[in-house]
């Protein structure tokens, strides 16, 4: 197997409190990108690449809740590139955690979903971006209405997979409270909206960190939380794939939000989704509390995406971010590559209420291999930037920030140095890091996003 990179710690025993100071230059050569494909014509190119330095995953957890991870097994503050959004400074950034740390090891020929560090509560983190280096500088762990943390644990038997510890062996409990948390955006009044995969749902929080509500899936029957939870989104999305619901969030100038399923579901069955390129968008009325409209969106082939790929199962869309009130940027990606789109958003309520939100539907909207053919209004789409042909781009892109007329800003998840497997961690407990760390790409386009 390939050989993985141990990272030496440089803020061993940093409280929390000098985060703020942790200052750690990236190095020349820290990010690899596989599946690179060239194009013709003007491209885009980067104008600046910073890395997030090594700080201990249990004083970041402990400085935020005192003595919520006793053991973090080794493993490095990670993960907060499940998005990106725009702090108002130049260079400052709201980013967000995923669950946590968590993989994958075969037990008896079955995989078992791992979470290392159980204590683990996901966190909004506010970050700066200056030269090479990212700065935290504000973390705001996600909380119950009493405070208690939220963890990143999953929800319900029935739906999600079982937890267990870092070898796979222990079990370990489900909590209604866990958030998968993903997309970010940060409202008027300071509040933040979250997507999360488990549900799939919606999470509204309070400028603190704490749930005010998380809307979810019409029949989810989700009970035992620490906070409202409101059966307000299309009962069809509890067909979501495991580990692929809600990802890309963007707030429209006017307040509405949508939200993009991370893959298409799995309709009639597993095979059927992993097999189409038919995914859906939602608008929620943050005003009603209500989805608006549903959005057919039609990813390009998978080999299109990226060349190194044949699975289409590989494809997901994990950014959407508004260029105006009509008008998106959404990523199509795999591990390895990604593409962004502007997308046009049409008036009405697109295939919301229609056939096609029936699970008993036959054929289903996501077996449709000519949706438009079939009545089906599928979004409009014109590339923007092929980030594969952009040479240095990190792998794993789930993030995307505007931060100008024609630049953005790129964060890749980092997965918190994990990978699966029994190898992940050694003889003694300990991660062997992946070596991949967080970084924020600056890209400059070679047109305007707008006009």
């Amino acid at each position: 197997m390939p050989a993985r990179i141990t990272r030496r710690s440089l803020a061993a025993g940093l409280p929390l409190a000098l985060l703020s100071t942790l200052c750690v230059a990236a190095t020349a050569g820290a990010h690899d990108r596989h599946g690179q494909h060239g194009g013709a014509g003007p491209t885009a190119r980067i104008t600046g690449s910073a890395v997030l330095g090594d700080v201990p995953l249990a004083g970041f957890s402990n400085g935020l809740l005192p003595g919520s991870v006793s053991d973090d097994r080794g493993v490095q503050l990670g993960g907060i590139g499940s998005d990106i959004y725009p702090a108002g400074r130049k260079g400052e950034f709201w980013t967000v955690t995923d669950r946590g740390p968590n993989g994958q090891i075969k037990i008896d020929g079955k995989k078992r979903r791992t979470f290392p560090v159980p204590g683990f509560d996901p966190a909004i983190v506010k970050i700066r971006v200056t030269g090479k280096r990212i700065d935290v500088l504000q973390a705001l762990p996600l909380t119950t209405a009493s405070g208690t943390p939220v963890t990143g644990l999953p929800n319900q038997p029935s739906r999600d997979e079982a937890p267990y510890g870092h070898d796979a062996r222990t079990p370990l409990g489900y909590n209604p409270n866990g958030l998968d948390t993903e997309g970010i955006v940060r409202a008027a009044d300071a509040s933040f909206w979250l997507v999360d995969e488990y549900g799939p749902s919606l999470v509204h929080v309070s400028p603190r960190g704490r749930v005010l509500a998380r809307y979810v899936p019409e029949g989810l029957r989700l009970e035992g939380a620490g906070y409202p939870v409101i059966e307000a989104l299309p009962g069809i999305l509890l067909n979501r794939r495991i580990n692929r619901g809600f990802e890309g969030l963007a707030l429209l100038p006017g307040g509405d939000l949508v939200l993009a399923v991370q893959s298409p579901l799995s309709l009639p069955d597993v095979d059927a989704g992993e097999s189409s390129r038919n995914v859906r968008l939602l608008r929620f009325s943050t005003k009603r509390q209500a989805v608006t409209a549903e959005y057919a969106y039609r990813f390009d082939p998978v080999e299109v995406v990226d060349p190194s790929e044949d699975d289409t199962s590989e494809l997901k869309v994990s950014s959407v971010v508004a260029l105006g009130p009509h008008t998106l940027l959404v990523e199509e990606r795999t591990d390895k590559a990604a593409r962004l789109h502007r997308v046009t958003l049409p008036h009405g309520s697109g295939i919301l209420g229609s056939a096609w939100d029936d699970p008993a539907a036959s054929p289903s909207y996501e077996e449709l291999t000519d949706p438009s053919a079939a009545g089906v209004p599928v979004l409009r789409k014109s590339l923007v930037v092929d980030l594969g042909t952009v040479e240095g781009i990190p792998g794993k892109i789930e993030g995307v920030a505007v931060t100008g007329r024609d630049t953005l800003a790129l964060i890749n998840d980092n997965d918190f140095g994990m990978t699966d497997g029994a190898d992940a961690f050694d003889a003694n407990g300990r991660l062997v890091d992946s070596g991949i760390e967080t970084s924020v790409t600056l890209l400059k386009l070679p047109r305007p996003l707008r006009g």
